[in-house]
C-alpha cells in the first residue's frame, strides 16, 4: 500500500514534529485500523518505508507448540511473518494518516501555546475582549492568536467588558486541559494592582520600594502598604508620583476603584493605625498578639471614616494587617476612665468612715 511518507515527514518537520514521533503515531493508528478491518491476526508489525513510500502489515499466526514429556501442554508459538496488508487498506490508511497528522499538529500547537504562557503566570498581559455567545458566563480575551478565559469569579462587579476593548489582565493560571491549554486571567485579583504599579513606579522595579501587603475589594477600594528599602526614599510619594500622576495612571486601569497608600510598619500598633486611614487614631491597644486582636481608639468625629461605608474601611484594614481590629470611641474611653478614677478616689474615704464608725462603737462599749 502506497503512502506519501516523505511528504508527511516534511510537513511535520515544518511544524517542529520529529519524524520518529510521526512514525510511532502512524504505526499505532494503522494497527487499530487493521483490527477494525476484520483481520484475524493478533501479532502484527507495521513497516513504514519512507524511501519506497509504502506501508506493509506483517503478520504472524499462532501455532500449537510441540508437546514433550516435561511439558505436555506447551504455549503456542509464532509462525513466520507474512504480508497481510488488506487489499482495500489504502483509503482507510490515508484517512487514518490525515487524522493522526491533525492530532499531532494540534498537540504541537498546544505545547507551543502552553510553553509560551507557562512563564506568564503571575504576570500582567494586554488582551482584546472577545465575547462568545456560546459562553455568556465567561469573557474571552484574545492575546495574540490565543484566547484566555476571564471567568465570572475573576471579573470586577459592575465592570462591563465590550467586544474589541483592550484591557490589562492578570494571569492566574496556565494548565493543560482536555481541549488544549487553559489560560485563566483575572481583573479582580489583588496582584493585578501590584503589577500595574510596577509599570508606573521605577522604584518598585529597582527594589528601592516594596509593596508589603495589598487588600482589595475589586471595583470599590484597595489599600496598599509600602516600605522603603533605601534611605532617603519616600515610599508613599514614590507610588503617588509627581502630582499624583503614577497612582492616577493605575486607577485609570481600574475604573472607579479608589486606592489608599499607607506606610508599612513591623510594629502592629503603628501598622493598624496607618491602615485605618483616612481616619486618625489616638492610640491602638494590642489585646492579644497570639490571636492577633487589637482595639483602635478614635475620636467620635472620625468613627465614620474609620469604619467606612458598610464597614469597608475597617474590613480592608483587617485584611491588610492580618489583625482583628475593634474600633472604639476615644471619648467613651475617657469617660469610663474618669468614672473609674472617681470611684477609686472615693473608695479610701469609705474605708476611713467605716474605721471611724468602728472606733466610736468601741468607745461606747467601754
Amino acid at each position: 500500500m502506497e503512502l506519501d511518507l516523505k511528504g508527511i515527514h516534511q510537513v511535520a518537520a515544518d511544524q517542529g514534529i520529529d519524524a520518529d514521533a510521526v512514525d510511532d503515531a502512524l504505526a499505532e493508528a494503522l494497527t487499530l485500523a487493521y483490527a477494525k478491518a476484520g483481520r484475524s491476526s493478533r501479532h502484527i508489525r507495521v513497516d513504514l518505508d519512507e524511501r519506497a513510500g509504502t506501508v506493509t502489515i506483517w503478520a504472524r499466526d499462532e501455532k500449537p507448540g510441540e508437546p514433550t514429556e516435561e511439558n505436555p501442554n506447551p504455549a503456542p508459538v509464532l509462525g513466520e511473518e507474512y504480508d497481510d496488508t488488506p487489499h482495500d487498506f489504502g483509503r482507510l490508511a490515508a484517512a487514518t494518516s490525515r487524522q493522526v497528522i491533525s492530532q499531532l499538529f494540534r498537540k504541537a500547537e498546544d505545547e507551543r501555546v502552553f510553553g509560551a504562557f507557562s512563564g506568564q503566570k503571575g504576570k500582567l498581559i494586554m488582551g482584546v475582549v472577545q465575547q462568545d455567545v456560546k459562553d455568556p458566563a465567561n469573557v474571552h480575551v484574545a492575546v495574540g492568536d490565543v484566547e484566555a478565559i476571564l471567568p465570572r469569579r475573576e471579573q470586577v462587579p459592575g465592570e462591563r467588558y465590550r467586544h474589541g476593548e483592550r484591557i490589562r489582565v492578570y494571569v492566574v493560571n496556565v494548565a493543560r486541559g482536555l481541549r488544549g491549554p487553559e489560560i485563566v486571567v483575572s481583573r479582580s485579583h489583588p496582584e493585578l494592582v501590584r503589577r500595574l504599579f510596577e509599570r508606573e513606579v521605577p522604584e518598585l522595579v529597582s527594589g528601592a520600594v516594596s509593596i508589603m501587603a495589598i487588600a482589595r475589594e475589586a471595583g470599590a477600594r484597595t489599600k496598599v502598604a509600602v516600605r522603603a528599602n533605601t534611605a532617603g526614599v519616600n515610599p508613599k510619594g514614590a507610588l503617588i508620583g509627581p502630582g499624583g500622576a503614577r497612582v492616577r495612571a493605575v486607577m485609570e486601569n481600574l475604573g472607579s476603584e479608589k486606592i489608599d497608600i499607607v506606610d508599612w510598619s513591623s510594629d502592629p500598633a503603628a501598622l493598624i493605625s496607618a491602615a485605618l486611614s483616612p481616619a486618625q487614631t489616638t492610640s491602638v491597644h494590642i489585646v492579644s498578639e497570639k490571636n492577633k486582636t487589637a482595639v483602635a481608639f478614635i475620636h467620635d468625629n472620625q468613627l465614620s471614616l474609620a469604619i467606612g461605608k458598610e464597614g469597608q474601611n475597617a474590613r480592608l484594614a483587617a485584611k491588610l494587617t492580618g489583625w482583628r481590629i475593634g474600633i472604639e470611641s476615644e471619648e467613651s474611653r475617657a469617660a469610663k476612665a474618669a468614672q473609674q478614677t472617681q470611684a477609686e478616689g472615693a473608695q479610701p474615704d469609705s474605708v476611713g468612715d467605716h474605721a471611724q464608725s468602728q472606733e466610736d462603737s468601741d468607745k461606747e462599749t467601754d
